[in-house]
């Protein structure tokens, strides 16, 4: 008998799709839909130069409580703001962007000091733990063009590296697929309302964390040692 469970966030709007509202998990003799499993990954090749200033890199993988999440356990990540980015200002709204048709992806706009973490070993983990890079327009339970994996780089030189890195990675059968990330030039970020920041580490036993974003940390933890902080850097005011 299959026992079928709703999980809804409290105060998290109306809309029938989100991460922030139902998803249905279904038990039965197969385990529950759960986090994609990371995968161990060589790091790029290509990366991007130390510099002596802060830097910002934006990354689309699926819902961004878990891509934010992961992020702010990262050494050398200054913040991880949860928004949207690919879609027009004036839609840039949770309640507009959970239909899937503004445009828009859910997104983490990533500062770091390069000389402690370079922009491809965020590559690193976005690829191999934060989300799976094979999967068109969906992640875990959530589908449509809002959780497509995409990257908007802030520079020429980090499409360079970003295309560079998909490149080493397809060429070495990395992944049991080919890579659909794109990578879009020219858009904004757009930061998501107050109530979508730091939301792993303020609510690590709701349904939808614990099953899809808690063990993305705990593989970045087990993965990459090396770059995991145990104290997560969070956004320390209202971002909208």
């Amino acid at each position: 008998m299959t026992t079928i469970l709703i999980r809804r966030a409290p105060l998290l709007g109306k809309l029938a799709g989100g991460c922030a509202l139902a998803t249905v998990l279904l038990l039965s003799q197969r385990p529950a839909l759960s986090a994609e499993d990371a995968v161990a990954i060589a790091a790029p090749v290509l990366d991007e130069p130390a510099t002596g200033r802060e830097e910002t890199a934006v990354f689309a993988g699926g819902c961004f409580w878990g891509v934010q999440g992961v992020f702010q356990h990262v050494r050398g990540v200054k913040s991880a703001v949860s928004g949207y980015a690919g879609g027009a200002a004036g839609s840039a709204h949770y309640e507009e962007v959970g239909y899937g048709n503004t445009g828009h992806a859910e997104a983490v706009r990533v500062s770091f000091d390069p000389s402690q973490v370079s922009y491809g070993k965020l590559l690193q983990v976005f690829f191999s733990v934060a989300h799976n890079p094979t999967q068109l327009n969906r992640q875990g339970p959530d589908r449509g063009t809002q959780y497509r994996s995409a990257l908007f780089p802030a520079t020429p030189v980090q499409r360079k590296v970003a295309e560079a890195y998909i490149a080493q990675l397809d060429a070495a059968r990395a992944f049991p697929a080919r890579i659909v990330t794109s990578i879009e030039d020219g858009k904004r970020f757009y930061p998501a309302e107050a109530y979508h920041q730091n939301f792993l580490a303020l609510h690590p036993d709701n349904g939808y964390i614990a099953v899809n974003d808690l063990p993305k940390v705990a593989n970045l933890q087990r993965m990459m040692a090396a770059l995991y902080r145990p104290d997560p850097v969070l956004v320390a005011a209202p971002a909208r």
